[in-house]
């Protein structure tokens, strides 16, 4: 599945959209990914003083990270809504910290774009199997 790497082990599904990347391109997608999330997050502890809101950004971050994290579990327990929620929630902190950090670290910013495209389509996914859940 798309968000987190834990999936790849314990998730066993008979049904799989047809539009799901399949499990080897998962792991290197994460891979640059998690780079992309750590150099960003690092750019922005770097300018916390010229940050006005710089409480407000760690929260978003850590929020759709923590998110992020959980995701798989709940997933892989087959609660489809619930994830889905919580794909949401990582695109709406991820574009709260995206926000607030473009002025002061426009490259921190842009670093977070492909993290939410692919989350983005990993909702596009676990809608998926929610609606096949609920045939």
């Amino acid at each position: 599945m798309i968000p987190g790497w834990a999936n790849q082990v314990t998730f066993d599904s008979e049904y799989e959209p047809f539009f799901q990347p399949p499990g080897w391109v998962v792991g290197p997608v994460w891979a640059i990914l998690y780079t992309t999330l750590a150099i960003s997050f690092t750019s922005v502890l770097s300018k916390q003083d010229e940050l006005q809101q710089f409480n407000m950004i760690v929260a978003c971050f850590l929020i759709q990270l923590a998110l992020n994290l959980a995701w798989p579990s709940v997933f892989n327990s087959e609660q489809y809504l619930i994830s889905l929620l919580m794909i949401v929630g990582m695109v709406v902190f991820s574009f709260g910290y995206v926000y607030l950090i473009y002025d002061a670290v426009p490259f921190a910013s842009r670093l977070m774009w492909p993290y939410i495209a692919w989350v983005s389509f990993a909702g596009i996914i676990n809608t998926a199997y929610l609606l096949n859940s609920m045939k």
